[in-house]
Formats: C-alpha cells, structure tokens, sequence
C-alpha cells in the first residue's frame, strides 16, 4: 500500500520541507540548522539493525522523550469521539470492579505498532556489486482502539511512531498480526490516526473528561515499553500537576504542548499508549518522558480533552487545517553570524525566513529568504515558535495579518492574507 497517499502535512511541516530546496546560499547554513532542529528523541523502540531515527535524532544532554498516546473511544461510525464522565464522582473504580479487572479488559484495546521501512543492502554477486531492498522494522512503539464499526477498527497513536513508514504492521491483543492504513496526521501535535479490519478489533476504549483530574488521582499506562516483547505492560502512578507546558521539537517544528504530569513509569516503546483512569477511561496520551541522569518519574501525556478535537478533525478532514503563510523558519541563535551580521541593531529577536513556497501568500506579498520578521499583527516575536502560536493560536484562514520585518537595516511592513494548510 502506499502510505504517501494518505500522509498529511501540517503547515509547519511543509515549511521545514522548503529548507531542502532553500536557494543555495543558504545550503550551508541548512545543513548546520538541520542538526539543531530536534532537541530531544523519540521514544519508540529502535530496531537494533536499522539506524534510520538514531541516526535522525540525536541524543543530547537533557532528552525531552516523545511518547504517543492513543485515544479511545466506542461509539457508532456515524459519530464523532467524545469525552465520557465517569460514573463515580471520584476517581476511584467500582465496587465491584477490581483494578485488574478493569487492566484486563483495557488490555484488549491496546496495539503494537511496527514501522516497517525499506533498507537497501548491497551484495557482491560472481557479477558484481549488487543492491537489495527490504521492508524491515525501523522502530515500535503502542496504539488504542478507540472506535469500531461494522468494517473497520480506529487506533490513534503518536505521529513520530508511523511517521516516515511505507508499511505500517499492527499486533492486536492475543497476538495476530495485520497491516494498518493511515487516515491521516498532524505532525505538530504528533498524533495519527490509523484503520484496521474490525474482524481484528476486540474492544475499544472510551475517553474520560481530563478536565476533572487533580493532583493525586491515581492512574495507569499500558504499552509496550522496550518493543513487542513487553506488550501490555502496566505500571501505575498518580497524577503529579495537570496543565504542564512542555516546548518539544517534532517533524512540523517546536510547539508548546499542554501536558499531564505523572510518575507512572513510561519508557521507549510506550509512545501511542493509554494513560487511563482508574475506570478504564483513557484520560491521556503518553507522550513524553524527561530522560536526564538523575531525574526519576517526570513522564507526561497530552490530555484526553486536547486529543478529540484532533482525532475528531483527522477523521473528517484526514489533516488539521491551520492557517498557513508559506515560510520556513529558524531561530536567530541557530543563523550563523554570517546571516545576521547586516542586520539592523534593533533586531533583538526574531524568526528568519529560510525557505518559502513559491505559490504561497508569502511569495505573493513579497517577503524574501533571511529576512526577519520580529511582530505579527503588533504582537512581538522572538522565535518561530512565538509566530506558530500566535498563528495557530489567535489567527483562522482568510485572515489578514500583518508583518514587521527587517531586511538588513530596513524595517518593512508587509501584509498577507493566511491560507489554508490544506491548499498548498
């Protein structure tokens, strides 16, 4: 099957593609900016004889480890997810209902996610040097079912645990194993959407309210930690903090996610895997760990509340349609000097254009490659960061905007109005 029909951009995604094919006086400057992108790793599973995500993600000093969530929910086809409340008032599980019980059954639902990648090998033959490619695992990681109807099962997961796959295998709670399709992605929020055959689905899992938990409620995660090997491994914790702020890199660029806090023990391989409640209710995505020397028990999952409107678009949509201006960007701190040094002294911060689509409202109203844009609509900018989101945050397609820019020492003023994300 080819997947690269089915994959979805995000904008931020097709700006970071622009810098491959950014003029040639910059080509320099790209290659020493691609390196820095990434401030963390991903925490799917690495296959030990492919090195196509160690050699994409670099270890550094302080890791920010990305794990996916899933979202689960059992409603008819013909209805979007929604968050359920839970039948006690508290957090505590029924009667009636032991915590195994209830991990039984929650078990059902969870997947092992094999990214599948060709490897080429080279071979020496009686006739010479020859190639060889092969579809081999490149990394694992967890998915939820979160929805069946008649023909077909959903799963969600993490985006960087599928994301570059040209076959995406699934294994099901009892052991078969099946090819999944992509639906669709958004890159920035690092989530997926999958289908499988509903013949291959047991159970799907319901999403909690995440808004309702406080610090201390107790909670589990189910994965597949280390690969398939492992699968449906629990561990339990409680919640640390609710709306934690955590800024990690991903395909799309950095983006500031509203995090889950929780000690209960995450570890590579649990990316797209549940955090569910004490009733069997997902009420988080795990998706991030802290992995520094000395620092136990700081894991992080995207809330259940954050996730449905994304699956939920995904699903109507295959993508999130975000206004979309059409720029690559990098960081002052990231541009050799080189490329700031003509810079007027005003310039204090900003996001440098690297790159820009040449059928983009940002060709059309004229800003060129490594000028500086430094305030969007009056609201001051200091990293491409800040610009996404305000851009994303604040502003809808068919907006007009305006740009403070520099270009050199001379200040311009230049004004566009945002597309969608899905039209470029």
């Amino acid at each position: 099957m080819d997947y690269n029909n089915h994959h979805i951009q995000s904008p931020m995604e097709k700006e970071l593609k622009q810098q491959k094919t950014g003029k040639s006086r910059l080509k320099g400057f790209m290659n020493t900016l691609a390196g820095g992108i990434i401030g963390s790793v991903l925490t799917i599973t690495i296959i030990p004889h492919t090195n196509y995500i160690e050699d994409m993600y670099s270890t550094v000093e302080k890791q920010v480890s990305q794990f996916s969530q899933e979202a689960v929910n059992n409603v008819s086809s013909s209805k979007a997810v929604t968050v359920q409340k839970t039948a006690a008032s508290k957090n505590t599980a029924s009667s009636s209902t032991s915590i195994a019980d209830m991990v039984e059954e929650a078990s059902k639902s969870i997947v092992g996610i094999v990214n599948m990648q060709t490897q080429v090998q080279n071979f020496r033959s009686p006739n010479g040097t020859n190639n060889s490619s092969d579809a081999v695992a490149s990394g694992s990681g967890t998915g939820v079912i979160y929805k069946i109807d008649d023909s077909n099962a959903f799963i969600v997961t993490n985006n960087h645990v599928i994301e570059g796959a040209e076959e995406i295998e699934i294994t099901v709670h009892g052991g078969e194993k099946t090819t999944a399709e992509l639906i669709g992605t958004d890159p920035l929020t690092d989530i997926a959407v999958l289908k499988i055959n509903a013949k291959y689905a047991e159970k799907a899992l319901a999403f909690g309210d995440s808004s309702t938990l406080r610090a201390g409620d107790t909670v589990l995660a189910i994965g597949n930690p280390l690969g398939l090997d492992l699968s449906n491994t629990v561990t339990q914790g409680i919640v640390s903090a609710v709306d934690r702020t955590v800024s990690v890199p991903t395909s799309a660029g950095n983006w500031d996610l509203n995090v889950i806090q929780t000690d209960a023990a995450i570890n590579p391989g649990n990316s797209g895997g549940a955090l569910v409640n004490t009733s069997g209710q997902v009420i988080g995505m795990n998706s991030l760990k802290i992995a520094e020397d000395g620092v136990e028990g700081l894991g992080f999952a995207i809330p259940s509340n954050d996730l449905v409107p994304i699956i939920n678009e995904i699903m109507e949509k295959g993508q999130v349609e975000r206004p979309y201006i059409g720029v690559g960007l990098a960081s002052l701190e990231e541009v050799p000097q080189m490329y700031t040094q003509n810079l007027s002294n005003n310039v204090e911060g900003g996001a440098m254009v690297t790159s820009i689509d040449p059928a983009s409202a940002a060709a059309k109203a004229g800003l060129q490659i490594q000028d500086v844009i430094v305030s969007i609509n009056g609201s001051k900018v200091t990293n491409p960061n800040e610009l996404r989101k305000y851009l994303y945050s604040k502003l809808e397609v068919g907006d007009k905007v305006s740009l403070d820019v520099y270009r050199g020492i001379k200040n311009l003023t230049i004004e566009l109005t945002l597309t969608s994300s899905g039209s470029n």
